[in-house]
């Protein structure tokens, strides 16, 4: 068949056909996306300021863009929440991409806020000595170059520093506010890509320990796209299962409550193998970025080889969005699927719980420790998510508040505990430490009670409002457990406490840096918040029930 007969078949085809209808532009709510919007345009300025900016200026511009950044959004949260975004007005923005309601605001405003005080602790550059006249912060002089070598002490002497920090942790930002409130399975994959990313970077460009940090920088890269890889699978099958990739649409087939079921339809919506499976993966792949147990391999070394202000940073902000949109796969794509997943959750949760406070016990170095401990606290959020009310919603989104603000502030002191070597980790270093610093010593241990949950402070609030709403679900062996566990880690904690205030210091012991006024801030605000929310917490737990329903 020649050429131009093809053409004129074509042609004549196209013609006999329908006409073919203009195409609709997309309809995006600038006004509700503006918190995700600002953080995103504030970090590709960041970009543009390090290739126009003077090397000596870019440490200020970059923080005050940051800076702003950060508030501006956490503004357009507030006005959005005043406006009853979270309420009477909550629905579906960006073509049915992007949810804003009272979980996704809520969320959205504390991991700006713990973004806002961990940016503090970046732009720390007092506590290490000045090196070659040039104040120094806790990242690599020049990522680039290898540890130890030449161009590396070269670029230490010229005063080099590495300011693309502050863009890397908007991009993370603006990941972490997309995950909890995206409403599609496409969506949730970009932008746990977009957050993952910049922390893969982030973790391996510790001035101090550069290789250990460089070794942590690829465990969690290489579990992380483990993760990523299963939460695509998972992605891919549900797809495959319900034929949309919308949660809405995904949750009607799965109650059986859809409309138009086309004959590929049905034959795929009696295969429960795709529902079970790509169900499972995708909570897998969020339950690693939780850290819970058996996904959990990668916390310790990455906690203990990242700069610390990366930790802390990630250890609040992390959590925040994993467990926002876990929350909503379960209750808005899956609650159909309850008594397949309740069970599976269940055993996840007392796993945690148990194996992140006893293997704490073991540990030597206080970062670890610490890492440990934030499994134990993912195992006690588990609980407030298996309790499938709306107290659990409200319970989880309250202690993942209290929780962010203990975490940065708890890592930001050990910032300030310093010998030769950078930071003094190892915990024997701590002994002795509240005789010589006793407000450093006393305000870890304000940190460390809130961890055990000792009343009066936020730990307590928090875990009594996941451990009530939990045995209201149904849930009361499962507090039974939480409650030994919480025995189990306050040894622990208890533990340090008494190592700082009743040991003997040591001669060669560390000392404690003056940090400049802004690690002051991030630890001030980390004794308010444990503070305020454990005297007097009802107004938050009021804020965070009316936050707690989701759109569908």
């Amino acid at each position: 068949m020649s050429a131009t007969a093809v053409h004129s078949l074509w042609t004549t085809a196209a013609t006999a056909a329908e006409p073919i209808g203009k195409i609709d532009a997309p309809k995006i709510e600038y006004g509700q996306l503006s918190p995700t919007l600002i953080v995103i345009g504030a970090a590709i300025i960041g970009i543009l300021i390090e290739a126009f900016v003077p090397r000596r200026s870019r440490y200020y511009v970059q923080m005050f863009l940051s800076v702003v950044a950060l508030v501006a959004a956490f503004a357009a949260v507030v006005a959005l929440a005043a406006g009853g975004y979270g309420t009477t007005k909550a629905g579906i923005a960006a073509m049915g991409a992007i949810a804003v309601d009272g979980p996704a605001l809520f969320l959205e405003g504390t991991i700006l806020l713990a973004a806002l005080v961990g940016l503090f602790t970046f732009a720390e550059r007092r506590l290490d000595p000045e090196a070659h006249g040039n104040r120094v912060d806790s990242f690599a002089a020049q990522a680039a170059a290898v540890p130890g070598s030449e161009s590396e002490q070269k670029a230490v002497k010229a005063g080099f520093t590495t300011t693309e920090v502050f863009p890397l942790l908007l991009f993370a930002v603006a990941g972490m506010l997309i995950f909890p409130a995206a409403n599609d399975l496409l969506t949730l994959f970009v932008a746990l890509e977009v957050f993952s990313l910049p922390l893969y970077l982030l973790c391996a460009l510790a001035r101090r320990k550069r290789l250990m940090s460089q070794e942590a920088a690829v465990k969690y890269f290489l579990l992380g796209a483990f993760a990523s890889a299963f939460t695509l699978f998972g992605i891919a099958l549900l797809y495959g299962y319900a034929g949309s990739m919308s949660y809405g649409t995904i949750a009607s087939v799965v109650d059986g409550t859809v409309q138009n079921v086309t004959p590929a339809l049905a034959d795929t919506m009696g295969n429960d193998a795709l529902l079970l499976v790509g169900a499972a993966l995708i909570v897998m792949g969020l339950l690693f970025k939780v850290g819970a147990v058996p996904f959990h391999m990668w916390t310790p070394d990455v906690y203990q080889g990242a700069p610390t202000p990366v930790t802390g940073f990630m250890a609040a902000a992390t959590k925040v969005a994993a467990f926002g949109a876990l929350l909503r796969i379960l209750y808005v794509v899956l609650p159909g699927l309850r008594w397949d997943w309740r069970p599976v959750m269940w055993a996840v949760a007392i796993v945690t719980m148990l194996a992140g406070a006893i293997v704490a016990i073991t540990q030597t170095d206080i970062k670890r420790l610490l890492a440990y401990s934030s499994i134990a606290h993912a195992g006690f959020i588990l609980a407030g998510v298996i309790a499938t009310t709306p107290e659990g919603i409200s319970s989880v989104l309250f202690y993942l508040a209290a929780y962010s603000f203990v975490t940065i502030g708890a890592f930001a002191v050990v910032t300030l505990v310093r010998d030769a070597g950078g930071e003094a980790t190892h915990l024997s270093k701590w002994a002795g430490l509240g005789r010589r610093s006793p407000l450093v010593a006393a305000v870890f241990a304000v940190f460390l009670l809130a961890f055990a949950g000792i009343p009066l402070t936020s730990g307590f609030s928090g875990k009594f409002a996941v451990f009530k709403a939990a045995a209201e679900g149904g849930a009361a062996p499962l507090v039974v457990i939480g409650v030994i566990s919480s025995a189990i880690a306050a040894f622990f904690y208890i533990r340090v406490i008494v190592l700082m205030f009743f040991s003997e210091p040591r001669p060669e012991g560390p000392t404690v840096a003056v940090p400049s006024p802004l690690t002051m801030t991030a630890i001030g605000v980390g004794v308010a918040v444990t503070v305020v929310l454990g005297v007097a917490p009802q107004y938050f737990l009021d804020l965070a029930g009316q936050a707690g329903v989701f759109v569908r």
